[in-house]
């Protein structure tokens, strides 16, 4: 999907073996709504004006709050049983970029990642540093009454039942995201992730990493992405796609598609939202589904699921 326009939001939340039958129609309703709520939230502020930054932060936001996604609250549990969620923001205007790994009681990590982008001389913060950085810098803080829910202790207990080791092999991502394109045709990314269930040893995906899941700059675009995280380290796929607008003149969305082809001739699944900096955004990706929507001052709101749609 593409369009140009003045403004323009997409959202995704997550990307996987997502395929008609396989959520209750609760379920379903559930995640769409919480996908058209983000793209409300984003929508706001953009059309009055406001930054692509202020309008990507609200939306993860929202999608961070909402525990059908793995982010935030809803985040997955490590192989020892605890929460560690990463997240990135990225200011195309400036190439001025934040993020976090390892945090274990933000409650909104997005808005953790642009304080660090903000307030402090570092990009990247990790673990009890980032903790005690999120804590001085007085964010609201949150427990795991908020943060876990059974649904996520139960996929980690069945991980572990089958022997499995440190990576869900059943794909429940939920990593949500938003890229956005102002009024001012300025740009924005932000991504943010509880991981995988079951990672080990420290594990950090591609989520925080500038570059490889999450990248924005004025001159080609904004890129969050969701799916197989080593794999889209590998590929470097948000800064790819962009080097691809910027350097080799292709529209973000051939680009989009281009880099996930490279990134799944490795191995990897997922997927990417994209915005250029004429306004024109979509999606690419090469799972069954992907969690995602898109609104912009020319277009309704847009919510999909599958493959199909």
């Amino acid at each position: 999907m593409v369009s140009g326009a003045d403004w323009t939001l997409v959202v995704h939340g997550g990307a996987g073996i997502i395929e008609q039958g396989t959520l209750a129609p609760e379920q379903e309703a559930a995640i769409r709504d919480a996908l058209a709520r983000a793209l409300d939230a984003g929508a706001a502020i953009l059309r009055v004006g406001g930054a692509a930054l202020d309008a990507v932060e609200a939306a993860v936001k929202v999608l961070e709050d909402d525990p059908h996604f793995n982010s935030g609250r809803g985040s997955v549990f490590t192989y020892e049983g605890r929460i560690e969620m990463d997240a990135a923001v990225m200011d195309g205007r400036t190439r001025d970029a934040g993020a976090v790994t390892g945090v274990t009681a933000t409650r909104n990590p997005v808005s953790l990642a642009r304080r660090v982008m903000e307030d402090s001389p570092h990009v990247l913060l990790s673990r009890e540093g980032a903790d005690r950085f999120s804590r001085e810098r007085e964010l609201e803080q949150a427990g795991a009454d908020w943060l876990e829910i059974a649904e996520r202790r139960r996929q980690l207990e069945e991980l572990k039942a089958r022997g499995a080791d440190h990576f869900d092999v059943d794909m429940k991502y939920g990593t949500v995201g938003a890229v956005a394109r102002d009024k001012a045709g300025h740009v924005a990314a932000a991504t943010s992730t509880g991981g995988i269930t079951g990672k080990r040893w420290g594990r950090i995906g591609d989520s925080p990493l500038i570059g490889a899941g999450t990248y924005a700059d004025d001159r080609a675009g904004a890129v969050s992405a969701t799916g197989s995280g080593e794999f889209f380290i590998r590929a470097v796929v948000a800064h790819e796609i962009c080097a691809r607008a910027r350097l080799a003149g292709q529209d973000v969305l051939s680009a989009a598609r281009a880099t996930i082809a490279d990134m799944g001739a490795l191995g990897g699944t997922g997927g990417v939202i994209v915005v250029g900096p004429d306004g024109r955004g979509g999606w690419a990706f090469n799972s069954k589904g992907m969690y995602r929507g898109k609104v912009s001052n020319d277009q309704d709101p847009v919510v999909a699921l599958f493959g199909e749609e």
